[in-house]
């Protein structure tokens, strides 16, 4: 049986806040509240005892930092690089094709299958970064990864 979804809480109406204070204010506090807010809005000229403010530009990478940055974040990091539900598709896509009958599959098996593909890939692509940095270049190149793929003992099907 399918379940229903349980209705998204709506506000009232649109007047009313969405943290709602824990008391009404007290009248010294709303024309406390009336008067700064009245004063903030008129509109100033510059004078001589406030400076002008500069508005500084956003600071412009360098070619490569960014890249530089991603890299030390994904090392950092333990969680999955590939979405669970595309990874699960392929999963289900590939075992179709070579049985041509649909399993059913427990997400941990789905799990324990893209932990190992995402740490054959990572290896592989340190390896393929190994085969550039010996040819004197750092752009992975497919003989790279096929020089990584002949080392280990991987051939082609």
């Amino acid at each position: 049986m399918a379940r229903a979804k349980p209705p998204a809480n709506q506000r009232r109406s649109r007047n009313e806040p969405l943290l709602g204070r824990s008391r009404p204010r007290d009248e010294a506090e709303s024309r406390l509240a009336s008067s700064s807010s009245s004063s903030s809005n008129r509109p100033r000229g510059p004078t001589s005892a406030q400076p002008l403010v500069v508005v500084r530009r956003k600071r412009r990478m360098r070619p490569g930092e960014r890249a530089l940055r991603e890299i030390r974040q994904y090392q950092s990091s333990t969680s999955l690089l590939l979405r669970r539900l595309p990874f699960a598709r392929l999963v289900r896509e590939i075992q179709y094709g070579m049985t041509r009958t649909p399993y059913r599959w427990q997400g941990s098996a789905i799990l324990a299958l893209q932990e190992a593909s995402e740490a054959h890939l990572v290896a592989l692509f340190e390896d393929s970064n190994l085969c550039a940095i010996h040819g004197k270049r750092v752009t992975i190149m497919p003989k790279d990864m096929q020089l990584a793929r002949r080392i280990r003992g991987i051939d082609r099907e």
